[in-house]
């Protein structure tokens, strides 16, 4: 129990003031993104919209996504990743102050495309400042801790969105609202009287925990690996962001749960995220390859998924939503390490743009085709062709992350 207990502790040493205070001000901030997750429920209850409208609502996000996912890195390399954040956070609070004033498909789809192109912006720069703070053999943790910031944040808001939405749907947009500008306040405290940060170093770029990465000084569209890498990143988003979109309208219609079981089912998956991320990140580092580590994480993904074409139970939806959790522990932080050991000295926003666009394009495509396949067909067609594309997804990174090797163990 002791050497459990050590272990533990020994995931979060060496990480930085400033890595701790980025994790902070994601708690805060994410303890509020309680919308998204009701935001189906809410068009297709409250509103009366259209499984497809809401589809294609949601789908307005993803393509605000995209353009903040590729604005925010060229924003990043040309003014800095501390006016980026600040200014996502603070512009994001009004944005969602006003969201319950419209009530239509074409309104609500407008108001989503800005406000997540704002919000959206905030990705990149955020990783960046997660690279340039954090000690070169810390890179993998440092996005863990910030993740576990998220996934705890994702575990109170839920669960507390739950609660609010039995209230009024438009308590979910204020207390989003209340969060984004008290995280942008806790930021700019901060970070505004610490000196500019210094970019990682060539030297210390050649001593991180993967020292295997390569590292190509050109632009990410040009890198052909990468762009390959990104295509299986996207493809694992379409499949993995159902959470976000189909399934809760999934839990409500088919599973029968109500908006707080919902709420419950959500809290429950940020806590074991919360609980259990710095610890596997932390073993899997010693004991298994990058790649081995994102091939098991995705594969984990159509297990998740495919269960619930043939069961909807409460225990077997828990039973998903734990496979769930571990894929995206195990997936996530080390995509991210990807990117960040592959970009160059000068262009580490550039490469976290084309990765967030990666993931973004999935919040266009995701929800759209989710709907569509479930009303078309049903939701056991759906769940199966997931966790197909789950599978596709692992084989894909499996040979595309041989070619950013230069060596490797598997």
């Amino acid at each position: 129990m002791k050497k459990i207990l050590q272990i533990y502790i020994d995931s979060y040493k060496g990480l930085s003031a400033a890595s701790w205070m980025l994790a902070f001000v994601m708690l805060l901030n994410r303890s509020g993104s309680m919308v998204l997750p009701f935001l189906g429920v809410y068009m297709t209850g409250k509103l009366g919209f259209s499984l497809e409208n809401s589809g294609y609502v949601l789908a307005c996000f993803g393509v605000g996504s995209l353009i903040g996912s590729f604005f925010g890195g060229w924003l990043t390399d040309k003014i800095g990743n501390f006016k980026v954040q600040s200014l996502s956070l603070f512009l994001s609070a009004p944005m969602f102050a006003i969201m319950p004033l419209f009530d239509t498909p074409i309104g609500l789809g407008c108001i989503m495309l800005i406000q997540s192109t704002i919000s959206e912006v905030f990705r990149p720069a955020n990783s960046v400042a997660i690279t340039v703070h954090a000690r070169p053999e810390n890179i993998t943790r440092a996005f863990s801790l910030n993740r576990m910031a998220i996934n705890l944040g994702f575990s109170i808001g839920p669960a507390m969105g739950g609660i609010l939405a039995s209230i009024s749907y438009a308590l979910l947009f204020y207390v989003n609202a209340v969060a984004a500008f008290l995280a942008g306040c806790l930021f700019v405290y901060f970070f505004i009287n610490k000196k500019s940060t210094k970019e990682i170093n060539r030297d210390q770029q050649r001593e991180i925990s993967n020292p295997e990465m390569v590292k190509p000084e050109r632009s990410p569209y040009k890198d052909g690996p990468f762009i390959l890498f990104n295509l299986f990143c996207a493809f694992y988003a379409i499949a993995f962001f159902q959470l976000f979109s189909t399934l809760p309208i999934f839990y409500q219609e088919i599973g029968k749960l109500s908006q707080f079981d919902i709420g419950i089912i959500l809290g429950y998956s940020g806590l074991i995220i919360f609980i259990l991320e710095m610890l596997l990140v932390h073993i899997a580092e010693k004991k298994l390859t990058v790649t081995q580590i994102i091939v098991f994480g995705v594969f984990l993904t159509g297990i998740g998924y495919g269960m619930l074409a043939f069961a909807h139970g409460i225990f077997i939806i828990y039973v998903s939503m734990t496979f769930l959790c571990f894929s995206e522990m195990l997936a996530l932080p080390f995509t991210s390490t990807v990117t960040a050991l592959r970009s160059g000295i000068n262009n580490k926003g550039a490469y976290m743009g084309f990765n967030g666009l990666a993931f973004a394009s999935a919040f266009v495509i995701s929800p759209i085709l989710g709907t569509k396949i479930a009303k078309l067909y049903n939701f056991e067609v759906l769940w199966i062709g997931t966790a197909l594309l789950s599978v596709i997804s692992a084989i894909g990174f499996y040979f595309v992350l041989q070619k950013m090797l230069k060596t490797t163990n598997d």
